[in-house]
């Protein structure tokens, strides 16, 4: 290994550590779960008791196993507590203790506000927002007890920065998972954990397909510097995957960011510096 590649990993690198994803199985979370196996953490992919999510989660360990990674898929309803409890007694099982926490399961709807039912405002503040309170207490409470020094990655949105048309229950819930993470990262600072928030931009995902219809494409792509030629679009406004990465690793890294905490990075290509 080179001096500069000894350099970063020695910033960047998990070896040796456990990171969850829960939430592992959507677009997002499968490239969140790529970079931190690419660290060198063994990363615990989570997915619904679904056969299709239970499909992708074995896709995605498979990906990082071949990439020479350590990987293993756990089923489980992210809304649960018994689920996301039965995550934590696996892992002690096994030996081992979770590093890093990723929650990023979510969910979305384009509903105009007077039709939102309390059915789907219930379902989306339980799957965006009381996932992650979930997660927060039960694996920040075995962290806390265990004396494990850990990052706390909750997935946000633009939404919860700045108020989205068509997606009211989504940037509420968004924006309430934001004060959550400057709120527990004082309330964990002192146990040395970090907690930290990702706001992605545009990032074409299955939660938010239905919301991207062409005039919403335009508008995205009339407030968003970043412009570049993709497959399939010339003037393509849209992030891939790949590029949070490096926004999750630095959050994730316990030496890169060691003294980041209570924060939003917002990766949006330059979406909110634009106005008119």
């Amino acid at each position: 290994m080179t001096a500069s590649a000894n350099y970063l990993h020695g910033l960047f690198g998990l070896d040796g550590l456990t990171a969850v994803v829960i939430g592992g199985t959507g677009v997002l979370g499968g490239a969140f779960c790529d970079a931190l196996g690419g660290a060198g953490a063994h990363v615990v992919v989570v997915g619904r008791t679904l056969k299709t999510d239970a499909e992708t989660g074995k896709t995605v360990v498979d990906r990082i196993v071949d990439a020479g990674g350590l990987a293993e898929f756990f089923k489980a309803d992210s809304t649960s507590r018994e689920d996301v409890e039965a995550i934590v007694a696996h892992l002690k099982a096994s030996g081992r203790e979770t590093n890093v926490l990723i929650n990023g399961a979510g969910t979305n709807s384009a509903t105009p506000f007077l039709e939102i039912t309390d059915d789907e405002w219930d379902n989306i503040l339980n799957t965006n927002l009381r996932a992650v309170r979930l997660a927060c207490q039960i694996f920040g409470k075995d962290m806390v007890e265990r004396g494990t020094k850990g990052s706390i990655i909750n997935i946000a949105s633009l939404s919860g920065v700045i108020p989205l048309s068509r997606v009211f229950t989504y940037s509420a819930s968004k924006g309430a998972v934001l004060n959550l993470t400057k709120n527990l990262a004082r309330e964990f600072a002192q146990h040395g954990i970090r907690v930290n928030a990702l706001s992605p931009g545009f990032f074409p995902a299955e939660q938010n397909r239905k919301v991207l219809t062409p005039d919403r494409v335009e508008s995205i792509r009339n407030h968003t510097p970043t412009i570049r030629e993709t497959p399939g679009d010339p003037r393509s406004p849209f992030g891939t995957p790949d590029e949070l990465a490096g926004a999750i690793l630095l959050m994730a890294a316990p030496k890169a960011g060691s003294f980041l905490t209570g924060e939003n990075i917002v990766v949006d290509g330059g979406f909110l510096s634009m106005t008119i």
